[in-house]
């Protein structure tokens, strides 16, 4: 039994071999390579959606960024007015320089 089973590895692994140097062979690891390729330009593609969808988010936050920046300022110049205001002679307080 052992007998037969070495020999049906030898001539098996010999004849995979020769089918896999063969060009029947080649084109079957061609045909394989290419629906790997496949694949992966699927994962790429999905890939390359999925930054374009963050870098577009990015861009998003910076505008809503540059807009709280603008109220901030906005509101920094409203405040430093009021307090001018209070502080200068004939301001709000009814306050009358000398």
């Amino acid at each position: 039994m052992e007998d037969i089973l070495a020999i049906t590895f030898l001539f098996g692994g010999g004849a995979l071999f020769l089918i896999s140097i063969s060009p029947v062979g080649r084109a079957i690891a061609d045909r394989i390579r290419q629906r790997g390729s496949a694949v992966a330009g699927d994962e790429v593609t999905r890939l390359r959606e999925g930054q374009l969808a963050v870098f577009e988010e990015v861009e998003r936050l910076r505008e809503e960024v540059a807009e709280l920046h603008e109220q901030v300022d906005f509101a920094e110049r409203m405040l430093a007015r009021d307090r001018d205001e209070r502080l200068l002679p004939g301001g709000e307080d009814g306050t009358q320089g000398s």
